[in-house]
C-alpha cells in the first residue's frame, strides 16, 4: 500500500511540476521540428557526401568530400554568396532602425494607433510574390519613385532589370516587408520596460535621448538580438522576390545579379537534379548562418 502511494505522489508531483507542464507544451513543436527540419537535415548531409541524382537516388553513391570541394571552386558559389551578405548587411540594420523607430511611434499615446500598427505589418503577412510584382511595376523606368530617386543621383531604369539596382531593389523590398515584423517585437519589448525607470531617470534631470539610450537600448538588447538573428535567417533565405522577378527569365536575373545561396542551391539540387552537389551548398549554408548569429551574439555581448 505504501509503494502505491508512494507512486501516486510522484506522479502527482510530476503532473503539477512547472517542469512537466513545459515538456507537455512543448513537446508538440519538438516533434515537428525534428520530423520537418532535423530529419531533412541529417538526409542532406548525408547526400552532400554521394553523387546523387533525383532521378535514380537508389543509384547513390560515396564521394567523400568531392561536391564541397567542387563548390570552394566555384566562382558561382562564391558569387550567390556575397550577393546573400549584401541583402543581409544592407538590409538588418536599416530594417532594425526602422521598426524600432515604428515601435517608438506607435508606443506613443497616439489616436487610431491600433490602425497604423495593422497598416505597418500588413506587408509582413501579404504574400511575397504580390508586393514585388507591385514593387516592379513601381520601379520601371520613367515613374515617380524612379524619377524621385534619379534626383539623388540613382540611374532613372528600371530597377529590377537593371544588373547595377536589382540586388538595391530586393534590398528594398525586404526592407519593407520585414519592417512590420520588427516593429511588433520591439512594440512588445518596450512594453516590458518597467515604467519606474523612466520616471526615476526624469527625477534625476534625464533627457529623451539619455533614457533612451541608458534605459531603452539596453532593455531591449534580448530583444534587438532575437530580431536580428531571425531577420538574417531571412534574409538569407529570399527566395519568392527573386522568383518573382525571375519569372520571364533565368532565376537570378538580370546576368545572375540577383543570385544568391539558395537560388544556387535551387539551380542546382532540383534544377539540374544534382541532389547530392545541392546538399553540400545547403550544408555550408547551415554552418554560415551558425557562424554569424554566433558572431552576432558575442557582438552584443560585447557592448554590456
Amino acid at each position: 500500500m505504501k509503494t502505491s502511494k508512494n507512486r501516486q505522489s510522484v506522479f502527482r508531483s510530476m503532473a503539477d511540476s512547472d517542469l512537466t507542464l513545459g515538456w507537455l507544451f512543448t513537446l508538440p513543436f519538438l516533434l515537428l521540428w525534428a520530423w520537418w527540419f532535423l530529419y531533412p537535415f541529417i538526409q542532406s548531409f548525408v547526400r552532400s557526401f554521394q553523387d546523387a541524382n533525383f532521378a535514380s537516388l537508389d543509384q547513390a553513391k560515396f564521394i567523400g568530400l568531392s561536391n564541397y570541394v567542387e563548390i570552394l571552386h566555384d566562382r558561382e558559389f562564391f558569387r550567390a554568396l556575397l550577393h546573400s551578405l549584401e541583402i543581409v548587411v544592407v538590409s538588418i540594420p536599416l530594417q532594425t532602425i526602422l521598426g524600432l523607430f515604428l515601435a517608438l511611434l506607435v508606443n506613443q499615446k497616439l489616436k487610431g494607433k491600433g490602425i497604423f500598427r495593422t497598416v505597418f505589418f500588413l506587408p509582413y503577412i501579404t504574400s511575397q510574390i504580390a508586393i514585388t510584382t507591385v514593387f516592379m511595376m513601381l520601379f520601371k523606368q520613367g515613374t515617380f519613385l524612379t524619377n524621385f530617386f534619379g534626383t539623388l543621383g540613382f540611374g532613372n531604369v528600371t530597377w529590377y532589370a537593371d544588373t547595377k539596382y536589382a540586388l538595391l531593389f530586393v534590398c528594398i523590398l525586404f526592407i519593407f516587408q520585414q519592417a512590420g515584423f520588427t516593429m511588433i517585437v520591439y512594440l512588445s519589448g518596450l512594453q516590458e520596460i518597467p515604467k519606474d525607470l523612466y520616471e526615476a531617470s526624469e527625477i534625476d534631470g534625464a533627457s529623451k535621448w539619455n533614457k533612451f539610450r541608458y534605459i531603452t537600448v539596453p532593455s531591449l538588447k534580448p530583444v534587438t538580438f532575437f530580431i536580428v538573428s531571425v531577420s538574417t535567417i531571412a534574409g538569407f533565405q529570399i527566395y519568392d522576390q527573386i522568383a518573382a522577378i525571375s519569372r520571364y527569365g533565368s532565376l537570378g536575373t538580370p546576368a545572375g545579379a540577383t543570385s544568391t545561396v539558395v537560388t544556387y542551391f535551387y539551380q542546382h539540387g532540383i534544377r539540374y537534379m544534382n541532389i547530392g552537389y545541392g546538399s553540400a551548398a545547403v550544408v555550408l549554408f547551415f554552418i554560415i548562418i551558425m557562424l554569424i548569429t554566433y558572431l552576432q551574439k558575442k557582438f552584443l555581448d560585447g557592448k554590456e
